[in-house]
């Protein structure tokens, strides 16, 4: 028996035409959005990791002496002179409180030839940050390494404000937001000398508060570390003072 198979005929007409259209259009916009988004990710990674070896690379060719240097020594050899001579009774003069000079920042050379000044190192074992200070706050420098923001240079009296990117992963500032007090963070300044402050206080501000970076210290050490929140909207604040 034969069997005469009928399909129902589809009129294509000039409004499906238009909506075939447009669903192609939203196709490839949607697929070219998707690759833009994933190749910015990717950038953007590239680009966060490329600031982080160049940050290492600041670290490791920041020097720190205890000692004075010969150039140092000669002058303070000709200052002892010049007091022996005005002082026919003094015998014996020595160094034992002669105090190192710390410079207020030290240039450091990365890889690329590309200058940098750092005031000292913040390190925070429990969350894995070890980075220099930069001595300034610019937006390309804080793509670099944390900055100091505002107060005095490091382990001096007073309120050291650092401010570092909060990259929403184990880079620069990004875990200070899980410090609690108690917490430890350590500053060595360009002598060499480490100092660890405790952490003592923890709150949210806007952008636009900068109560923190108070020098009310009353006479002490303090530290301040500043970071935004995971959406950009607003700042975390942690403070912490000389154990």
């Amino acid at each position: 028996m034969n069997q005469i198979l009928i399909s129902e005929k589809i009129y294509v007409t000039p409004e499906l035409k238009k909506k075939k259209k447009m669903f192609k259009v939203e196709f490839i916009a949607s697929v070219l959005l998707l690759c833009s988004l994933v190749i910015y990710a990717i950038y953007s990674e590239i680009d966060k990791n490329k600031s982080e070896q160049v940050s290492q690379e600041i670290l490791a060719n920041m020097e720190f002496s205890t000692q004075l240097s010969a150039e140092d020594e000669k002058v303070i050899v000709v200052l002892l002179n010049e007091a022996l001579e005005d002082n026919e009774e003094t015998e014996t003069v020595t160094l034992e409180n002669q105090q190192l000079v710390i410079p207020e920042e030290q240039k450091c050379i990365a890889n690329d030839g590309t200058e940098y000044y750092t005031i000292g190192v913040v390190n925070i074992p429990s969350i894995g940050v070890y980075y220099p200070i930069l001595s300034t706050t610019t937006t390309e420098l804080l793509k670099i390494a944390p900055c100091k923001f505002w107060g005095p240079n490091p382990n001096e009296v007073g309120n050291l404000c650092i401010v570092g990117h909060n990259y929403k992963n184990s880079k620069f500032f990004s875990k200070v937001p899980t410090l609690e007090n108690g917490d430890m963070i350590e500053i060595t300044d360009l002598s060499g000398t480490t100092i660890t402050y405790l952490v003592y206080d923890k709150y949210i501000v806007d952008p636009e508060n900068v109560a923190c970076t108070s020098q009310k210290t009353k006479g002490k050490k303090e530290v301040t570390l500043i970071t935004c929140t995971d959406d950009c909207s607003q700042r975390y604040v942690i403070k912490a003072k000389e154990m």
